[in-house]
């Protein structure tokens, strides 16, 4: 087996190709930035769309790996900070003078979208911190791993964004109580919680590399049966995982939530009528009481609208949803207390759930232009 680097390795992505057998090769990305928990940035999108795009027309190419660097996490989710400045940058103008943030989530769903299309399988590696962008990527993939330490969470309801990169996709897989109580709490989930809702498909070793070594014994052919020889593979590479905390909740989870509720004050007492029963619970109850209300809004209705959408209408629909929160106010406001002033006392403009209007959630769904930026998703390639 023989690897050689495409680019510079202090790159934002280090990528290779790693030849296999029959002289075929594997792509391997690695986001490259540990100092931020990989946190996934433009430039690294920028770099990750062109590569996929040529690995998907490179017949040498029989797949593709994704993973971080470092052993604390695959990606702890979007650069929230350049999002930050771009958009109090906005607000303090009041009008659009930097179009950094509605570029990022444009690019980013297109990633999303072409790595959940992608004709070769994916394989993402989900060691450690796995949220929200990250989740987006990971959950894209065809093959999902876990292991041990990996910790999956939706948290934007923290931070006054919504569960996007696909969650939407995501979330409509699921039942609706594992659904909403994912989205409106951002509970922390660790690997076999993943693998019992089937957002991962495999447990496997903390060792990556020990991956690679694997894949190259597989005898690649370079088409559809590759995929039985990789879940071969993967099977006989499982490890047990003890019981994670949602699974042991389920019941009275979907006790709380036998339907949708009618709106998100009913959610949140819903779920409030679970405090006092145990510590995961109550974290998680308090976590979505502390965050942004109009978070907690939109995951309701996002999970209503759900089923009835296309892969491509569920980016879409992030898309809208998502450059309402940019211009709004709550999501840079919550990155202020969270992330840049630290002083975890975010003024949101509806403090709690029994204040936020129902046609206010509802605006975050109309769309704010004439042509949806991502309305050709279907046509174009990554």
């Amino acid at each position: 087996m023989s690897s050689a680097d495409l680019a510079d390795p202090d790159a934002v992505v280090r990528l290779r190709e790693v030849e296999v057998r029959k002289g075929a090769r594997i792509g391997v990305a690695m986001l490259n930035a540990e100092k931020t928990l990989n946190s996934l940035s433009l430039a690294m999108i920028e770099q990750l769309g062109p590569t996929l795009e040529r690995w998907r027309s490179d017949p040498k190419i029989v797949a593709v790996v994704l993973h971080g660097a470092g052993d604390k996490a695959f990606c702890a989710g979007g650069d929230i900070q350049a999002l930050y400045h771009s958009m109090t940058r906005n607000h303090a103008a009041g009008e659009r003078i930097d179009d950094y943030a509605e570029s990022f989530f444009a690019a980013e769903y297109r990633l999303d979208y072409a790595l959940h299309t992608f004709p070769k399988p994916v394989i993402t590696f989900g060691h450690g911190i796995v949220m929200g962008g990250g989740l987006g990527l990971f959950s894209a993939s065809g093959y999902r791993l876990v292991t041990a330490k990996s910790r999956i969470a939706l948290p934007e309801v923290t931070i006054g964004l919504f569960p996007d990169a696909g969650a939407t996709w995501t979330l409509k897989a699921l039942r609706p109580h594992h659904a909403l109580f994912i989205g409106a709490t951002g509970c922390s989930l660790n690997g076999a919680d993943a693998l019992y809702l089937g957002v991962a498909t495999h447990a496997v070793d903390a060792d990556w590399s020990k991956l690679i070594d694997s894949l190259s014994t597989i005898d690649w052919h370079g088409d559809a049966s590759d995929r039985v020889r990789i879940d071969d593979m993967l099977v006989r590479s499982e490890i047990e995982l003890s019981e994670g905390p949602l699974r042991g909740h389920d019941d009275a989870i979907a006790t709380a939530l036998p339907r949708l509720p009618e709106s998100a004050a009913a959610l949140g007492a819903a779920l409030t009528k679970l405090s006092g029963t145990d510590e995961w619970l109550d974290r998680a109850i308090a976590t979505m009481k502390r965050g942004c209300a109009t978070s907690v809004g939109i995951v309701l209705e996002q999970v209503r609208r759900a089923s009835a959408l296309t892969l491509a209408d569920s980016f879409r629909l992030e898309m809208t949803i998502a450059t309402h929160c940019a211009r709004n106010p709550d999501f840079a406001e919550g990155v202020r207390a969270l992330l840049i002033e630290k002083d975890n006392a975010p003024r949101w403009r509806y403090p709690d759930l029994d204040s936020l209007p129902s046609t206010y959630v509802e605006s975050h769904f109309v769309e704010p232009w004439p042509v949806n930026p991502l309305s050709n998703l279907e046509q174009t390639p990554p």
